[in-house]
């Protein structure tokens, strides 16, 4: 049982990093750094929203 609670803090933890990694891609692209962190932790929690109800 507390592997499984792990392996959730984990999860939850890889996606909000993903999402600030694509942000900060896409903010140097469009040079504008502050919007594309801000979207990317945005997009970062709807993806561990979305995975953490299944």
């Amino acid at each position: 049982m507390k592997e499984e609670e792990e392996k959730s803090e984990k999860k939850s933890e890889y996606y909000i990093g993903v999402g600030l990694c694509l942000g900060i891609a896409f903010g140097v692209v469009f040079d504008n750094i502050g919007l594309g962190i801000c979207l990317g932790l945005v997009f970062g929690v709807a993806m561990q929203k979305k995975y953490a109800n299944k």
